[in-house]
């Protein structure tokens, strides 16, 4: 009998002993950082469970989430660094990464090609630089790329720009709300290489409408709201300067309709670069993690030809949706008009009726196989933007740019247009911006603004050549305009020659067989202009109209948003060499910039500050 108790224990113990193996593996939610040497947060790097389907993207901040078992080795990886393994051991994990080392053959040298991982690292450099250096940003670096481009065959479109009118014979201006800043973050990485960017790859209006203004928020029935400002103006004193700002409903992102996405991706030949398909293929990956289980994703790629590599997939499948990411590779000619015509089929074919239906293209905008010329891709757009099916064109690259195709798909297809040179960049176009870029609340914006002969000698629009509509236009709603995105700004500029002041820009003589004074009931107003705009509801074809006068009267001291977004005008019209910058310099440009910093919370005005020093050494 003892014998046998003595068994029954031994039995006991040895269960008793041999239950850590047979208990559940305790769980872990790990929230690490992944950073460089410096301290610097690495944008987009992987963190995978290693000999596990399971993974995350490291945000902005370099951070990243997952729930593992306890102890489980995770694999850190990111372009440009040595791959590490990491126990899983605890909470908080913080994983530094080296960079890899990079031997360079021969002489390199540097032309405007931008990294597409802000964090480069230092060991990527040639034996022959540009004279100009990298600028440091507040939340990234921008250095110059170690990629070599053999030949610059950028293009973009030409635009003579806007000149003074008089305000007796042409009293309306009337032009398309522009929402695209492709053009600043274009610009910002041929400087951030050393090079001064063609006259025509400004557009002063999307350098302005690059960052965002603290307008309020409509309160009414309508989703858009008028905002006006007025005041010197401070590239010439005997002049003023009036800001028009739109401002858009913001819709919170968990409130947003279902989307219904067709990611439409260039995979030819010119995409291999590292700043362009890899770019994109990490920038969409941003993308789909914030995604919802409503929400929808198909991907059609291009290159010789078009097909479909990924079926209409929810939100919620993420790495279904990184996978088919992730094995893509360029390679062949490039048939874009092929695969914008596959793109609108497999959007209309999951359309969400009250939902948002977006092809996102990325593409470098090369274009050589079937439609390929402007007016055939926008022939092309125009008919299918029929559909009620949004395009947003993403560019990516250098040296191929095209950058005027880019601007005509966008415009003609109801959607924005921006330019991506970094993971950064993506982060604030796909996840910060999201609303404003990818969801509509207003369409065919225009804006018409009727000024007083009274008060208004001469005027122009600084900017918008590529958006100027005729008069006749604006209550037309046949014709075409442009899309407000959710909790969108948008800005605009007009310098006006008060009444009294010399016209130093030409002017016109006397008319002799027509009376051109003033009628009496403009004399008699105060109003220097009014401000009409019109827009139509997202679900009909049919405009409303709103209407803001503007006093003449000068506000007693400008706003900080008003002195930014002027020192960004300057800047552009300084950059393109304007017959209108008056007595504008760099150094204004950083005064005035500095005046309208604000709170800053992302730092995108204080590297504008940085940008313009650096153009500033360039032309020393």
């Amino acid at each position: 009998m003892k014998a046998q108790r003595n068994q029954i224990l031994t039995v006991l113990l040895a269960i008793l002993l041999a239950a850590p193996v047979f208990a559940k593996q305790e769980m872990l939610h790990v929230l690490g950082t992944v950073t460089d040497m410096q301290n610097a947060p690495i944008v987009g790097a992987k963190v995978r469970v290693k000999d596990a389907n399971q993974s995350a993207i490291t945000d902005i901040k370099g951070q990243f989430k997952l729930q593992v078992k306890k102890g489980v080795v995770l694999k850190v990886s990111a372009v440009g660094y040595e791959t590490k393994e990491v126990k899983a051991d605890k909470p908080k994990l913080n994983i530094v990464l080296k960079a890899q080392s990079v031997k360079v053959e021969k002489e390199i040298v540097v032309a405007d090609v931008a990294m597409y991982i802000p964090n480069v690292p230092q060991m990527y450099k040639a034996e022959k630089r540009m004279a100009m250096g990298a600028v440091q940003s507040q939340n990234a670096y921008f250095a110059p790329s170690p990629f070599p481009v053999e030949q610059n065959t950028e293009e973009y479109s030409k635009h003579a720009e806007n000149r003074f009118l008089d305000a007796k014979s042409d009293p309306l201006s009337t032009f398309s709300l522009d929402v695209d800043a492709a053009s600043y973050s274009n610009v910002r990485r041929k400087i951030n290489n050393g090079q001064m960017p063609e006259k025509d790859a400004v557009r002063v209006e999307e350098f302005v409408n690059y960052f965002s203004y603290d307008y309020p928020q409509p309160t009414d029935k309508h989703p858009v709201k008028i905002n006006t400002e007025m005041h010197e103006c401070p590239w010439a004193k005997d002049h003023k300067l009036v800001r028009i700002g739109v401002k858009a409903k913001e819709i919170p992102t968990d409130n947003l309709p279902a989307s219904n996405f067709v990611f439409l991706l260039d995979v030819s030949g010119s995409m291999s670069l590292p700043n362009k398909l890899p770019l994109v293929k990490s920038s969409l990956k941003l993308l789909t993690n914030n995604l919802r289980e409503k929400d929808r994703v198909a991907i059609v790629v291009y290159a010789g030809a078009a097909g479909e590599v990924l079926p209409s997939t929810s939100g919620a499948d993420k790495q279904k949706i990184f996978e088919a990411l992730g094995n893509l590779k360029a390679g062949g000619s490039t048939a874009g008009g092929a695969g914008i015509e596959l793109a609108y089929n497999i959007a209309q074919k999951n359309f969400i009726k009250g939902g948002n239906n977006r092809i996102i293209l990325c593409t470098d905008g090369d274009f050589n196989v079937g439609v390929s010329s402007e007016q055939g891709l926008e022939e092309l757009v125009e008919e299918k933007r029929k559909t009620g099916v949004y395009l947003t064109v993403l560019g990516f690259g250098m040296g191929n740019y095209k950058d005027n195709k880019m601007q005509v798909l966008s415009e003609k297809g109801n959607g924005n247009h921006a330019y991506i040179d970094n993971l950064q960049e993506a982060n604030k176009v796909l996840v910060n911006e999201f609303g404003s870029t990818m969801y509509a609340v207003a369409k065919d914006v225009k804006i018409q603004v009727e000024f007083n002969p009274a008060q208004v000698s001469a005027y122009r629009l600084v900017g918008y050549e590529s958006r100027l509509l005729n008069k006749e236009d604006f209550n037309d709603d046949t014709k075409d305009a442009g899309e407000l995105g959710a909790g969108h700004t948008v800005t605009a500029f007009y310098e006006i020659i008060p009444v009294g002041v010399e016209n130093r820009y030409g002017g016109v003589d006397a008319l002799k067989y027509q009376k051109t004074e003033a009628p009496k009931t403009a004399n008699a107003s105060s109003e220097l202009m009014t401000v009409k705009l019109r827009y139509k509801p997202i679900d009909s074809d049919r405009s409303l109209k709103l209407e803001v006068p503007v006093e003449a009267d000068e506000m007693p001291k400008a706003s900080t948003d008003f002195n930014f977004a002027a020192s960004v005008a300057m800047f552009g019209q300084l950059l393109k060499d304007s017959d209108f910058k008056g007595d504008a310099s760099y150094k204004k440009v950083v005064s005035l910039a500095e005046q309208g910093l604000g709170k800053d919370k992302q730092g995108y005005r204080r590297e504008f500050v940085r940008l313009v020093e650096a153009v500033e050494q360039m032309e020393k």
